[in-house]
């Protein structure tokens, strides 16, 4: 008997892309540490110098030489997450032979997500508290016109808390890049940044910082938007993918990968932050 009715089910070979967030603060930590890293738990030391004394030469002997004083700081590798996901047969025979390596690379942007608004949190948590402008009683409410202005006040609270000018960042969220969009002073200084939106949340540089875009910076529930400024001296962070495997599942026909992932964070000067409370007009 001929079933003339039969209609097949048609396996896409491509994937749908996903609309997904850019992800930024990790990249503007200190991570010179990620290679110490062996297991969860762990706990890397970090040291900061002293200050060194300066003193006048007369052509006498000089003193004798002072000994280092340095503070020691701990980063604890105290934070693990995990993936674990399962390929049916079918599904890999039938829909695409990538279908792994994409899967392990929607794991990956999951763990990043997570990291990402975790390292945002940490931020805002370690900033110096007289380096706060505006707060969540009296948050500002920027316009197109003084935008700008109030990035010029955070770049202030960092001149004055002695922070180098360079690599000075501040991480914005997209309705604030707008407002600076209708300014002259962002888009018309001629800079290669500003005239193209890069890859990695960077759009531009003004008022000193280097300009990140995303939509991980804190809010409460679309008010009160903690933007937040820096260096790469702020913050200290480490990871380490410790553990990946593929395996085949017994009682089913399928493979399966599972990975843990393990990372640790800290600000270590506190005084390399700045933060700016802010409301959309």
């Amino acid at each position: 008997m001929a079933f003339t009715n039969f209609i097949p089910e048609v396996w896409s070979a491509r994937l749908l892309e996903h609309l997904d967030k850019v992800h930024v603060y990790a990249a503007l930590m200190n991570r010179d540490y990620e290679g110490e890293i062996r297991a969860f738990g762990d706990t890397v030391h970090i040291n900061q110098l002293g200050d060194i004394t300066i003193s006048d030469y007369t052509g006498a002997d000089i003193a004798d030489p002072e000994e280092l004083d340095s503070t020691m700081q701990d980063l604890a590798i105290d934070k693990a997450k995990y993936f674990n996901f399962q390929i049916k047969d079918i599904d890999n025979a039938q829909s695409n032979p990538k279908l792994v390596d994409a899967a392990m690379q929607r794991a990956s942007y999951g763990m990043n997500d997570v990291i990402d608004q975790y390292l945002a949190q940490l931020l805002l948590e370690g900033a110096a508290e007289e380096n706060v402008l505006a707060g969540d009683s009296e948050p500002i409410v920027p316009t197109s016109a003084n935008a700008y202005d109030y990035l010029v006040d955070l770049s202030v609270k960092l001149d004055e808390a002695n922070v180098p000018m360079m690599g000075r960042w501040v991480v914005i969220p997209p309705w604030f890049h707008g407002l600076l969009l209708k300014d002259e002073r962002f888009v018309g200084n001629g800079t290669g940044y500003n005239q193209a939106v890069l890859q990695g949340g960077l759009v531009g540089e003004a008022a000193g910082f280097q300009i990140h875009l995303s939509n991980n910076v804190p809010n409460e529930a679309g008010s009160k938007y903690k933007i937040i400024a820096g260096t790469n001296a702020a913050g200290a962070f480490a990871e380490q993918l410790v553990e990946l495997e593929a395996y085949r599942l017994e009682k089913n026909f399928s493979d399966a990968v599972k990975g843990l992932h393990v990372y640790g964070a800290k600000v270590v000067q506190p005084r390399a932050l700045a933060v700016m409370t802010c409301n959309k007009g």
